[in-house]
C-alpha cells in the first residue's frame, strides 16, 4: 500500500509520444526496463568513478554504482511506502551523462565546451533519454514518463538561474516545471547516490592503500561502527573487520534518511504528491548532525583519495586524451562514425558541431576513449597509462 503522497502511475503524466499502454507492465516499470535495455546502460560497465577503467577489476564502475543506488533506494522507498519502480528508474538512471573518467572526464569535456554552451552530466543525461538513444521506430530517445525525466533532471533539486543547454532545449518543448522539488521518489534516489558514494569510496580507497583502516577508525560515525565491530568480534580478521565497520556505516545513513523523512512526514502530513514539490525544502536528506560528520569524511576523501599523488597523475593523463580528442573530432568530423556523420550533414554552426563532437565523447568508455585517443593520435597516454 503506498502512501498518498507517493507517486501513482495510474495518475502519472504520460509521455512525450502518446504510446499504448503495456496489460501487464506499469509505466514506472516500462521506464526502468527501458533504462535497463539503453546502450548508454550498458556503457556504464567501463565508465569509472575515481578509478581508471584498467587499475583494478575490483573498483566500482559507474554500472555498480548505479546498482548499489538502485539498491538503497529500493529500500528507503520501500520503507516509506513510496513507489519503489518509479524510485530504481530514476536510480539506474542518474550516471547515464557521465563522460569516460569519472568527473575528471567531465571537467575536461566541460573545459572543452565552454564556448559552446558547456557541459553538465545531468543534463546530458535528459538529452541521452529524450534524443540520442535512438532505437525506437516512433521516436527518438526512450519516450519515458514525465515523473522520470523530473527526476532526473531535478537530481540536485530545483534547477533555477543559469540553466544548463541541454536540459533548457528539452525543457523549453517540455516543461518538467524546474523550479520544484522532485516527487519523493527521485529525492529518494538522489540521497541513494550519496549513501552509496560516501560508502565505496571509503572502501575503494581502503582497496588502493590510499589510507589506513586505522585512519578511518578515527572518522566521525566510522569510530563507533569499527567499536561496535571490535566489541563483537574481538580479534576479528583485518579484512572482514573492515567489511563489518562499512557495512554499519552504510547502515547508519539508510536509518538516519529513513528516520528523519518519516519524522518530516509525519510533521507535513503531505496529501499528495504536489505537496511534495511544493514543500518549503527536501524530503528526503540526512539529518544535520549526520550531514556534519560527512562533510568531515568527504574532506578526508578530498585530501587522501581524490588528491592523492597518484590520482593526480592519472588525472593529467586523462585530462590530455579528453583535451586531445577534442580538438581532433571538430578538425576532423569525418572521422566521426558513420551515424554520426549524418548528424554533421545537417549543422549549420560551429556549436551545433561541438555539441555533436560532444555527445559523442561523453559516451566513451574509459578503454574506447584510450583506444580512440592511440589510434587517432599516436596515444602515447595510453602507454603511459600502463607504465
Amino acid at each position: 500500500m503506498t502512501a498518498p503522497y507517493a507517486s501513482d502511475p495510474q495518475r502519472a503524466r504520460g509521455r512525450r509520444v502518446q504510446e499504448e499502454e503495456s496489460t501487464f507492465r506499469s509505466s514506472f516499470q516500462r521506464d526502468r526496463d527501458r533504462i535497463i535495455h539503453a546502450s548508454a546502460f550498458r556503457r556504464l560497465k567501463h565508465k569509472t568513478q575515481v578509478f581508471i577503467e584498467h587499475e583494478g577489476d575490483y573498483y566500482r564502475t559507474r554500472l555498480t554504482h548505479s546498482i548499489e543506488v538502485a539498491q538503497v533506494a529500493r529500500t528507503i522507498a520501500g520503507a516509506l511506502n513510496l513507489n519503489q519502480e518509479l524510485t530504481e528508474a530514476v536510480a539506474l538512471a542518474h550516471d547515464l551523462g557521465h563522460t569516460p573518467f569519472g568527473h575528471t572526464g567531465e571537467d575536461a569535456l566541460s573545459d572543452m565546451m565552454a564556448p559552446f554552451g558547456g557541459f553538465d552530466h545531468n543534463a546530458q543525461a535528459i538529452r541521452i533519454v529524450t534524443q540520442l538513444e535512438r532505437h525506437y521506430a516512433d521516436f527518438d530517445g526512450l519516450n519515458l514518463t514525465w515523473e522520470t525525466l523530473e527526476g532526473l533532471a531535478k537530481h540536485n533539486g530545483p534547477v533555477t538561474g543559469d540553466i544548463p543547454w541541454a536540459l533548457k532545449a528539452y525543457n523549453d518543448t517540455h516543461d518538467l516545471e524546474l523550479g520544484t522539488f522532485a516527487s519523493a521518489e527521485a529525492q529518494v534516489a538522489a540521497i541513494a547516490d550519496d549513501v552509496a558514494y560516501n560508502h565505496h569510496d571509503l572502501h575503494d580507497g581502503l582497496r588502493a592503500e590510499l589510507f589506513s583502516t586505522d585512519e578511518l577508525a578515527e572518522l566521525p560515525i566510522l569510530n563507533m561502527c569499527f567499536a561496535e565491530v571490535d566489541r563483537l568480534y574481538p580479534g576479528l580478521n583485518y579484512y572482514r573487520r573492515r567489511h563489518e565497520a562499512l557495512r554499519r556505516f552504510f547502515g547508519v545513513l539508510v536509518e538516519d534518511v529513513i528516520q528523519l523523512a518519516q519524522a518530516r512526514l509525519m510533521t507535513l502530513q503531505p496529501k499528495s504528491v504536489s505537496d511534495i514539490r511544493s514543500a518549503d525544502r527536501a524530503i528526503i536528506r540526512f539529518s544535520d548532525d549526520v550531514f556534519d560528520d560527512l562533510k568531515v569524511i568527504r574532506s578526508f576523501l578530498f585530501d587522501r583519495m581524490y588528491r592523492a599523488p597518484s590520482v593526480v597523475v592519472m588525472r593529467a593523463k586523462v585530462t590530455r586524451v579528453v583535451e586531445e580528442l577534442f580538438p581532433y573530432f571538430m578538425a576532423h568530423p569525418d572521422q566521426l562514425p558513420k551515424q554520426w556523420r549524418k548528424d554533421v550533414e545537417a549543422i549549420n554552426s560551429e556549436t551545433e558541431l561541438a555539441r555533436i563532437v560532444s555527445d559523442y565523447i561523453s559516451g566513451m568508455t574509459d578503454r574506447f576513449a584510450l583506444q580512440e585517443h592511440a589510434r587517432l593520435l599516436s596515444g602515447t597516454p595510453q602507454a603511459e597509462m600502463a607504465s
